[in-house]
């Protein structure tokens, strides 16, 4: 008899307890907020520069943050008007892909314009790369960089920095790129070329005609709208 009272107590107690949940449980917690997504890293500063040219406007933006020496030797030349009257004077094309290569300018090693040459900013460095549109310092050893310059036009990376390489591996320092005009530089890449003018492996690369560079100006910053 005891038994079954136990029994009977035991089903009554498990009958119970899907009511006893219902009335006790207590309410459904709010789901957590979902985190916000990180900002994202603020763009590095930069200044946009146009060179006039007999064939037209090229707008170039500067990595003033990331490439801080070539990009103020460049503004130097062009704040005290160097580069005015100068030329795109040399265009290389690669072999078997003529709308590839680079187009180089500046004061062509004058005397009476050329500024103490400047330290090298590798790509290991400053995180550019020799893409299509990047403009980019002439040198012959480190440190001899001063007021020529050169616009590539395709990828040409194995112009990086690269130490693992043998002897000089410090590349070439790029310092911005294109961001109007690439037409005008393909207009100069394709340029007819001299088969005389030209010394060592330069030779034939110089342009028959150079293209001439009117003027290099720094572009003011656009005002923000007012509220």
């Amino acid at each position: 008899m005891t038994i079954h009272r136990l029994a009977l107590g035991a089903l009554l107690c498990l009958s119970a307890l899907p009511a006893l949940a219902q009335e006790t449980a207590p309410p459904a917690a709010a789901p957590a907020p979902a985190t916000p997504p990180a900002a994202p890293a603020p763009k590095p500063a930069t200044v946009q520069v146009s060179i006039l040219t007999s064939e037209g406007p090229i707008l170039l933006e500067l990595e003033k943050e990331r490439a801080p020496i070539t990009t103020s030797n460049f503004l130097r030349y062009a704040d005290t008007k160097r580069f005015d009257n100068t030329t795109f004077y040399r265009a290389v094309a690669v072999p078997n892909a003529p709308e590839l290569g680079l187009v180089q300018g500046g004061i062509k090693f004058d005397p009476k314009k050329v500024l103490p040459g400047i330290a090298h900013e590798p790509t290991t460095k400053t995180g550019l790369k020799h893409v299509d549109g990047t403009i980019s310092m002439g040198r012959n050893a480190p440190g001899t960089a001063a007021g020529d310059f050169f616009i590539v036009v395709g990828d040409m990376t194995y112009m990086d920095a690269n130490p693992s390489a043998p002897g000089d591996n410090l590349g070439y320092a790029a310092f911005g790129h294109v961001v109007e005009g690439m037409d005008v530089v393909k207009k100069i890449l394709a340029a007819p070329r001299s088969p005389t003018l030209g010394e060592g492996v330069m030779k034939g690369q110089m342009l028959a005609a150079p293209i001439k560079i009117i003027s290099v100006r720094r572009v003011a910053a656009p005002k923000p709208a007012q509220p």
